[in-house]
Parts: structure tokens; sequence; C-alpha cells
């Protein structure tokens, strides 16, 4: 019996592979995602399930963080997986902090964004559970959702079977030539190979990776839950130190003082490239966290002293007195220095798509839609 000839097979079922799986089957192609272990483990179940267009920065990477969230839509309404339009709130309890929101907000418009100041009552009356004391102001922002990431990354290989995508777990790729795909120790034949392999990068094509710039970062990670039942955050929190982190507020010239009171008043913060941000998901509980952390290779261990870290600065903006910490991890994931993402082409039909960093939620299917174009202009 002649084996099947797929259009496109996908090495990798974290979310950039699956969103790619997705348009690929609404343009109507054979479709299989090879994925080395029996589910979803990686990166794409580690974070906090936020859709965050308010941090990426204007141009390319803030279209294509929008048009993911308008396809996370889609594609959430379709399959009746649970997601929340909750926006997001930047909280600020020192005057450096609130004079970079304000100017971010005073170029919004020109640079393609939409959000607010808020006076501290407003941010209470949004989120009434973070720390009144000391609150100075807020920006806010409607255009983030909230999905949890380990149900959807298990929830999302059922629907998109339903769409004709075929699914090999436990199928580890091992060789990759034009044309054919070696995954769990059968040929695979398709058109097209497309590697989402997150931060894997010794197994396929190693001296691609070794030359393309990219970095492994190791973050740590908790969950918490509310001592009292049925208490809501409301919109997706963070606060000062995020202003470091992201790109988009690379544009405020009152950023610099802001991070060198950082630096010199949080500094172990950011030696471990700590900052803070809280998700909520449909069972009440809360993703808290995390730290960044350049290493060559991630090992299990976790420091007790970063999650210190991040306890002490959640403290700041939401009372730890009501909160139980469940759970702590870590995530790794991969990176690009200079760029939002990574694509390369080994040979001839095989595509690398990497780099995403921790925008991954944030960027898959905008991406993902992106790349199929390549593929069908090709």
């Amino acid at each position: 019996m002649t084996p099947p000839r797929y259009d496109v097979a996908i090495v990798g079922a974290g979310i950039l592979g699956l969103a790619h799986a997705y348009h690929l089957a609404r343009a109507g192609k054979r479709v299989v995602v090879c994925e080395r272990h029996p589910r979803a483990v990686g990166a794409s179940v580690r974070n906090f399930g936020m859709v965050w267009p308010i941090g990426q920065p204007p141009g390319e990477m803030r279209e294509i963080a929008l048009r993911s969230r308008e396809i996370w839509l889609e594609m959430l309404e379709a399959s009746g997986i649970w997601h929340r339009r909750t926006g997001s709130l930047h909280l600020a309890y020192h005057e450096d902090e609130a004079a970079v929101l304000q100017e971010f907000v005073d170029l919004a418009p020109a640079n393609g964004y939409e959000c607010e100041m808020l006076a501290p009552a407003q941010a209470l009356d949004r989120s009434p559970v973070i720390r009144s004391e000391g609150l100075l102001a807020a920006m806010g922002s409607a255009s983030e959702l909230c999905v949890n990431p380990r149900r959807v990354l298990a929830a999302l290989p059922d629907y998109l079977r339903k769409l004709g995508v075929e699914f090999r777990f436990g199928a580890a790729a091992t060789d990759v030539e034009e044309g054919l795909l070696v995954a769990g120790g059968q040929e695979i034949r398709a058109d097209n190979i497309l590697l989402c392999t997150g931060d894997d990068f010794e197994s396929l094509f190693p001296e691609r990776f070794a030359a393309s710039g990219l970095a492994r970062i190791k973050l740590q990670m908790l969950k918490a839950r509310f001592k009292r039942p049925g208490t809501e955050i409301g919109p997706h929190l963070c606060a000062g130190l995020t202003l470091g982190h992201y790109g988009n507020f690379r544009v405020c010239e009152r950023l610099a003082p802001a991070m060198e009171r950082f630096a010199r008043e949080l500094p172990e913060h950011v030696r471990w490239g700590v900052h803070l941000l809280v998700s909520q998901h449909e069972d009440g509980s809360l993703t808290v966290g995390d730290s960044h952390e350049t290493v060559d290779v991630a090992d299990p261990f976790l420091r007790e002293s970063i999650d210190r870290l991040i306890l002490d600065y959640l403290d700041t903006f939401l009372p730890l007195e009501g909160l139980e910490i469940v759970e702590r991890w870590h995530g790794v994931y991969a990176k690009h220095p200079k760029q939002g993402y990574l694509i390369d082409r080994p040979l001839p039909g095989v595509m690398i798509v990497t780099g995403v960093g921790g925008a991954g939620m944030t960027l898959s299917f905008g991406l993902a839609e992106r790349v199929v174009g390549l593929l069908s202009s090709h």
C-alpha cells in the first residue's frame, strides 16, 4: 500500500505548530503534525495564557499581534474553547512609572495603540483586589485576551482533527530531507516540512541553529489561588518592572529614568530579569511570573531566591496575604536578540519557524498566517 503524501508535515505540536496546522487546514491542505511527546509539554503549556498585543513594539510586530488576536477569537469561538476578553492594567506606584505610562498614552494614537490613563479609583474599579496604598495611576488596554494554556493545547488538536489535520504524538522527528521527514521511525512524504521545535536546537539542523543567534531563556513561574474563593482580578495585571521588558515602551523618552531607578533599587530583580504579570483562568487560579535567565542548558532546578523576588514584587501591587502558592515550575523558550521571530530555510521545501520568545501565544496565529502565505507563494 502506498503511504499517503501530505502537502505539509509539521514538527512540533506547541502553539506555533498548531497555528500553522490551523491555517493550512482551512486552506484545504493535507497536514500531519508530529510531536515527540504524548502531548505538548514545552513553553506552550508553561506560560500565562496571555494574548498580549499591548506589549509588542509598533510596526510589524504590533500588526502580527493584532492579527493573531483576531484569528484567536475566530478559532476560540468556533471551537468553544474557554477564553476571556480581559484587557490589561499597567499599574504605577512611582512617579517615573506614571510618567512613562502617560507618555506612552500620549504617543499611542500615532503608534497604533488604543489605551487610556486611569486614576487610582478607576483602576480599582476594574480590579478591586490590587493594592490601593501608593497607587498613583494606571494604563488600561482592552485588547488583551486570556486562554488557559494547558487546556487550550490539549483541546486544540481535537478541533483541528475535525478540520482534517492528522496527528502523530510520541513520534520524534529524527531526520529531514527535501520532501521526506522521518518521525517515530516512519517515513513521511510531504511537499513542505515546517519545523516548529521551540528551543530544541540539537535534534534537527543543529548547525543552522548554532549560527542563528537564538538564545535559550529559562524562566520561573508560579500558580496561586485566592484564599477567598470566587475572588477575581479582572484584567491581566502588571506593574513598573514590566516597562523595561516589552518593546512597546522603548518609544518613551521617560523610560530611562525609571530603568535607572530599577537598577539602583531592585538590582537582583534586574539581574534575574524579573518582571511581574498576573493572569487568571476559568478555575480561579492565577499564573504569576516571571524571571528570565539565558542558559545553554535549562536544568530542572528552581532557585528559591528567584521565587522570593517574584513574590516580593507581586506583593507591591497584589497583596500576598490573600494568596496561597500551589505550584512552581520553570519554562524555556527560544529568543532572538534582535528579531521578533526566526524563519530559516535549511533545504528546499523545509522551513524552520521559531524564536518568538515569550510572545508565542500573542504572535503564533498571525505569524503562521504569514508563513503559510510564503509557502503558497513558493
